[in-house]
């Protein structure tokens, strides 16, 4: 959990080495290629493989045009190994068991118990080897069982890639989905817009196949991969227009591609290695948890010298003074927070599993629980993302089974990112109608869909010597390219009079809920060759195809639920502001004034930060405005969590405070998120905040509990100290005290949590953590001094003769009130009446205070220095534990009304 970088390397490392390791200005022309943290071999290798014809890549890797067949892809696992990532591979059990120690609270303790030890304390050495050995013991169990736990849930929603492998011993071969550590050097891969890299890639055969290698190159823009390199003289692996990388993703078009490198083998791979050696940047949980861990051992470093001071010159025996501020160092250590952090986060995702949620992330807990603002898509999210086709009309809104037609060839014959709108239009249309078609025409080329042009062609033959283009895309973008109309069968000008007709019949439409995407074509000459964006020019507008896409049912409670729980839906669509104002009025979301995508390109990033404050709804939107308003909402101090499932979706996705998809989502989108949703439902995700809150409510208590706890008994000391003239307890019950305060303290991550802390969100404050270490500490001290005042006057344990009775009486006080503050602060009610703690922190409590009172009275009491008390003590025990729970419910409420209970 603290040093573990490893484990989270591979879904970020796509976010940080762009930053880190990578991103360079382009190179000047001439220069050659320097590998900078790769190998200059695996340079060479990739330059070869680029320069490599067809039959040179067959060859080179053992492979064939229709796959490798079982025994081949055996022997090249064996040679090449899985597809994995050095930081994907498991750790060694000692190695995983180092990095449980190693944190600054076992380092700290260790170092006390080698001064024990040094000092010829064994007793102190002792309970201090047991103190580290069993927080150590208890982080690798929780880790070790919330690492399986996260693979498999991983294993859950892990990415495909889609193989060509032969199947039989007839040699017929099949296009399969396989794991991406299924893949080996000579497999034969087809990739399609939204597909992630799974490997180093040589293209042999691509359609406009355009590539973002921004996580490995800094370029901002897709670049566009061939099957024959336009500059064959290259230098830069990264520049070759052959080559696709693995941890890159795949924007518009289609390629066929065979695998030369794969895990660590690959470009990634070796980025990877280099990356898994270094201390990564930690994120806002990460920071939180050091900031309290820091405040926690500045604070025991400043007061354990002070202890020394006061006991050493009050006392005047400073080997005892040091022995004794050696404790309070040891008792002011809070190392059992790994051990809490690790298994409340590991059973909150296990918990969040059972709500359909996936957490990829550990850490991805805490952000879901202090989201405030959720961005998200219209389709799917809102309705029911079960798209029908309604109707099929010409540019006047008439009927038209040409236009049906023009739309099912174009969805029938396009090979790229099927999406709902292509599956309605195939289902529009009967079987023997799409029989006819499909025999009629014959496909010739394709210029496939991206989210530039927001429009996808097919150019189909029904005769040999004429070829008809025809396009489907958004209204806009189609009239963008169209300047005739097809109008009562005639072809007329598209002229401002049409436009406005077209308009107005559009506008109706969206108003009814109905997204409409337009249909245009055009009629050409044969002739050879691929075709291009060039060609969709000169159309003629055919008419439109509109489909319905019916809100949820439990879409408004969904949202009343999210209101009610602190967070601001946003909604983020490339969709018409009047479909999406629409479905907005039927789920009961008031979308306020639209703002569409245009006008975001006119704002500068404060206009647009105050304006993206206020604004529900965003419409016509493109993939880099989705980014830009999820970034400055951040800026603006929200936690933003954006849920998406499509390509254009994925910068938003990794610029979000956590990123939420589905398990139906398209590779890259489902790479960058945080969250995976087994079900596309708001329900489901607000289920999943609600356990986010809880589990970190519960990671609070132990924090609270222990920064107030050792603040007070600090205090304490302090005043005893100065004043008695022996010791107020000794290094030995000290130690006892603080090994049994950490038993009680394992069954936290099971707590119950009451309603009103998980009503909002909730964040890491550090100021809080220590205006609540002033309020609640020194009540602990109030009472304790109260104790030394029992000790002193009633019971007369005034001089070093009857130390051993005052100390007894303070370690069962101090044991007590220790073990009873974890009920006093995990509630803001009050506790065992209106709000009960879970079974094993009851049971945990009952055992540690029934421990603390009988060692007293136990064989062992001797050698431990300690006596049996009276039986007159015990009404006064019940009268102090009384009066220090009844103050701290007083400030308690006083505390929240002023400052709110978290």
């Amino acid at each position: 959990m603290w040093k573990n970088i490893t484990r989270q390397l591979f879904a970020q490392l796509s976010r940080r080495l762009p930053r880190r390791l990578v991103q360079r200005d382009p190179m000047p022309e001439g220069k050659a290629f320097a590998s900078g943290p790769v190998p200059d071999s695996l340079a060479r290798h990739c330059l070869n493989v680029a320069a490599m014809d067809e039959h040179e890549i067959w060859r080179a890797f053992n492979s064939h045009p229709e796959g490798l067949n079982a025994m081949e892809v055996e022997d090249q696992r064996e040679q090449y190994g899985t597809n994995t990532l050095p930081a994907q591979k498991p750790l060694p059990w000692w190695v995983h068991l180092w990095l449980c120690y190693r944190n600054p609270f076992n380092l700290l303790l260790t170092a006390l118990g080698i001064i024990s030890y040094s000092s010829e304390d064994l007793f102190a050495a002792g309970v201090i080897a047991l103190m580290v050995g069993i927080s150590t013991l208890l982080n690798f169990i929780q880790e070790a069982r919330s690492t399986r736990a996260a693979d498999a849930l991983k294993a859950m929603v892990s990415n495909t890639a889609t193989v060509l492998r032969v199947v039989n011993d007839r040699g017929e071969s099949r296009w399969c989905e396989i794991p991406l550590d299924q893949l080996v050097p000579g497999d034969v891969v087809k990739l399609s817009a939204g597909d992630m890299i799974p490997a180093d890639l040589r293209v042999f055969q691509a359609r406009d196949l355009f590539v973002a290698q921004a996580s490995l190159t800094g370029e901002s823009l897709p670049v566009e991969k061939v099957v024959r390199s336009r500059e064959p003289q290259q230098s830069n692996p990264l520049e070759c227009d052959t080559l696709c990388f693995m941890g890159t993703n795949v924007v518009s078009g289609t390629a066929q591609a065979v695998v030369f490198a794969t895990g660590e083998k690959t470009w990634f791979g070796q980025l990877a290695g280099r990356v898994s050696e270094q201390v990564s940047e930690p994120n806002a949980f990460q920071k939180g948890i050091s900031r309290v861990s820091m405040l926690l051992i500045r604070f025991m470093l400043v007061m354990t010298p002070v202890v020394l001071l006061i006991n050493g010159y009050t006392k005047g025996d400073w080997w005892e003074a040091a022995l004794f501020a050696l404790s309070v160092a040891v008792g002011l250590t809070p190392e059992m927070l790994p051990m809490i952090v690790t298994s409340t986060l590991a059973r909150g995702a296990v918990k969040l599993s059972k709500q359909k949620v996936i957490v990829k992330h550990l850490d991805a807990i805490q952000n879901f629980g202090a989201m405030d603002i959720l961005c998200t898509d219209k389709t799917g999210t809102l309705t029911q993302d079960k798209i029908v086709l309604e109707n099929h009309t010409d540019v006047s809104g008439k009927p038209s089974e040409r236009v049906l037609h023009c739309a099912w060839l174009n969805s029938h014959y396009q090979t790229g990112l099927k999406n709902l709108l292509d599956t309605a239009v195939l289902e529009g249309v009967g079987q023997d109608a799409a029989r006819s078609l499909a025999e009629r025409w014959q496909k010739v080329d394709e210029i496939p869909f991206d989210f530039e042009r927001r429009r996808m062609s097919v150019v189909v033959a029904e005769q040999e010597h004429i070829h008809r283009l025809i396009c489907k895309g958004a209204l806009q973008e189609i009239l963008r390219v169209s300047t005739q109309v097809r109008y009562n069968d005639d072809i007329v000008p598209l002229d401002d009079t049409m436009l406005r007709r077209i308009t107005r019949v559009t506008d109706t439409l969206n108003r009814q809920g109905l997204r409409v995407v337009a249909v245009a074509s055009k009629t050409l000459p044969a002739r050879e060759g691929d075709y291009q964006r060039i060609d969709e020019s000169d159309l003629i507008l055919e008419g439109y195809i509109a489909f319905l896409d019916p809100p949820k049912e439990s879409t408004a409670p969904a949202l009343n639920a999210l209101k009610a729980s602190g967070i601001t839906v946003k909604i983020l669509t490339g969709d018409s502001e009047l479909v999406a104002a629409k479905v907005c009025h039927d789920v009961g979301l008031d979308p306020g004034e639209v703002v569409i995508g245009s006008d975001i390109e006119r704002l500068g990033d404060d206009e647009l930060a105050q304006l993206a404050r206020h604004t529900t709804l965003f419409a016509r939107l493109t993939p880099l405005h989705k980014e830009r308003i999820v970034t400055l909402l951040k800026r603006e101090g929200h936690v933003v969590g954006f849920m998406g499932d499509g390509i254009n979706d994925a910068p938003a996705l990794r610029a979000a405070d956590i990123g939420i998809s589905v398990e139906g989502a398209v590779d890259i989108a489902r790479e960058a998120a945080d969250i995976i949703l087994l079900e596309k439902s708001l329900m489901v995700l607000e289920a999943g905040v609600i356990e986010g809150r809880r589990t970190f409510a519960n990671m609070l208590k132990y924090i609270k509990m222990t920064a107030s706890s050792n603040f007070g008994n600090v205090f304490s000391v302090l005043v005893a100290s100065a004043f008695l003239p022996f010791l107020p307890m000794l290094p030995l019950h000290l130690l006892i005290q603080n090994l049994l305060y950490d038993v009680s303290q394992v069954a936290i991550p099971f707590d119950n949590v009451d309603d009103e802390q998980i009503q909002k969100p909730q964040r890491w404050n550090p100021r809080d953590l220590g205006r609540f270490m002033l309020f609640f500490g020194p009540i602990s001290s109030i009472f304790d001094i109260l104790t030394f005042c029992l000790m002193w006057f009633v019971f007369h344990a005034t001089t070093p003769e009857h130390q051993t009775l005052f100390q007894s009486g303070w370690f069962v006080v101090g044991l007590l009130s220790q073990t009873l503050i974890v009920h006093m602060i995990r509630t803001r009610r009050i506790p065992f009446i209106q709000s009960r703690a879970a079974w094993p922190l009851l049971a945990m409590t009952l055992v540690v205070m029934v421990a603390g009172i009988a060692l007293p009275f136990s064989p062992l009491a001797g050698y431990l220095q300690l006596q049996a008390l009276p039986l007159s003590y015990f009404p006064w025990l019940v009268a102090i534990l009384a009066g220090y729970m009844t103050l701290t419910q007083l400030v308690k409420g006083f505390y929240s009304r002023r400052y709110g209970w978290q």
